[in-house]
């Protein structure tokens, strides 16, 4: 049986890693975008031919477009949507005559991830990445001041947060303020607090039920364009998968990816399967999210988190934390062998690493990463889970 195609996250030479370093490592693809053209727009077939050749020129394959970003006019439901989705379909398009059929996108309100320290360190010296509860309601209260948030939140909750504002000076205030607001993957310019204040305004007004109807409204265009190219869109759950500032989430819960994935059935309406993401919340069975919708996961990204009973998280190694690892790649697994029996070519599910520390030599450069997107770090964390990968296959005699 083929094992899972090695694959590493590269946001290009400015942020720190290098191709000649992931080829070093042993990945055999790359993950990646078109990162400087702004979202909504169509990707040239000459932007991505370009990045394609370089990649190649090393060694590797562009294994899986992350992200091709929707546009906020889809997510909210606009009048001019339809304008954007057939820039997106234009956009598969073009990445299907370059040979790229694999795509990895979300639908999450505002920004894509959040965290409220990006430089939270463990006692072993590594950098990792946290999210804190109570860092998100002072930031919401006191720095965002968003109205009538108070309401969101528990009396324990405004006593909490009201106490860990003022413990920050005006330099952790700054820095809170900056970890939320990161930007989006492949840019280093952190979202506007105005922007922010503006968008939060506007999303704040849409339902759950709102976004799923834009989503299967989206889903009901592009899937069957993506069909003809024999492209898999691979939607990535919330991060994290719990409501953050009151707003809706529509990709957290065995539930919402099962609505997802019945709102269009077909093999090009699929997932990309995040432990990290997913297992921000004890109430998601990992294990069961693969075995029961394995056949439609089509790329996968696995780290792991440590879970604390006041509702925050750190990002462990990749091998231990809150999320049974090894029940998760014994799942992954058996989707494999599943496919090999039915006679599927995509045997060979692109993963990467997802996330790292920052430790040892990495130190040095963690500024030019994006958060999360150390070099040794990640190298650990893959080499952790081939060795895991290989573990599993002797004991379930898949080899």
């Amino acid at each position: 049986m083929e094992y899972l195609k090695k694959t590493f996250r590269w946001f290009g030479p400015s942020f720190g890693v290098t191709l000649e370093e992931i080829k070093q490592l042993g990945m055999e693809g790359v993950v990646t975008a078109c990162h400087q053209i702004p979202t909504g727009e169509v990707w040239p077939v000459k932007s991505i031919s370009e990045i394609k050749n370089k990649i190649e020129s090393h060694g590797l394959e562009w294994s899986v477009v992350e992200s091709v970003n929707i546009h906020n006019a889809i997510k909210y439901g606009h009048k001019d949507r339809d304008v954007y989705i057939r820039n997106y379909i234009e956009t598969l398009k073009n990445l299907a005559e370059n040979g790229i059929y694999t795509i990895c996108y979300n639908f999450m309100p505002l920004i894509d991830w959040t965290r409220t320290n990006l430089n939270y360190e463990l006692p072993n010296g590594a950098i990792s990445l946290l999210y804190d509860p109570i860092a998100i309601a002072a930031f919401d209260l006191f720095i965002l001041q968003r109205n009538r948030a108070e309401r969101v939140y528990s009396g324990e909750m405004l006593k909490a947060a009201t106490a860990y504002f003022e413990r920050l000076d005006n330099d952790g205030r700054v820095t809170l303020e900056k970890s939320i607001l990161a930007g989006l993957p492949g840019s280093k310019v952190p979202i506007s607090m105005g922007y922010f204040k503006k968008s939060l305004v506007e999303v704040s007004q849409y339902t759950k039920l709102d976004l799923q109807k834009n989503l299967t409204y989206f889903l009901g265009i592009i899937i069957p364009e993506a069909e003809k190219l024999g492209i898999k869109m691979a939607l990535h759950p919330d991060d994290p998968p719990f409501s953050v500032f009151g707003l809706p989430r529509v990709a957290s819960t065995y539930e919402d990816l099962g609505f997802i994935l019945d709102s269009y059935p077909s093999e090009s309406n699929g997932l990309t399967f995040c432990s990290g993401s997913l297992g921000a919340t004890p109430s998601n069975d990992l294990p069961k999210i693969v075995r029961d919708f394995g056949d439609r996961i089509h790329f996968i990204h696995l780290r792991n988190v440590q879970r604390d009973t006041n509702g925050s998280f750190y990002e462990a190694t990749h091998l231990k934390g809150s999320v049974p690892m090894g029940k998760v790649m014994t799942e992954i697994v058996k989707e494999q062998k599943r496919r090999q029996e039915k006679g599927k070519s995509s045997v060979a599910i692109p993963l990467r690493p997802d996330h790292g520390h920052v430790l040892l030599d990495d130190k040095q450069r963690k500024d030019e990463f994006y958060p999360g997107y150390s070099l040794i770090g990640r190298a650990m964390g893959m080499a952790e889970l081939s060795g895991l990968e290989e573990g599993v296959r002797e004991v379930l005699g898949t080899e």
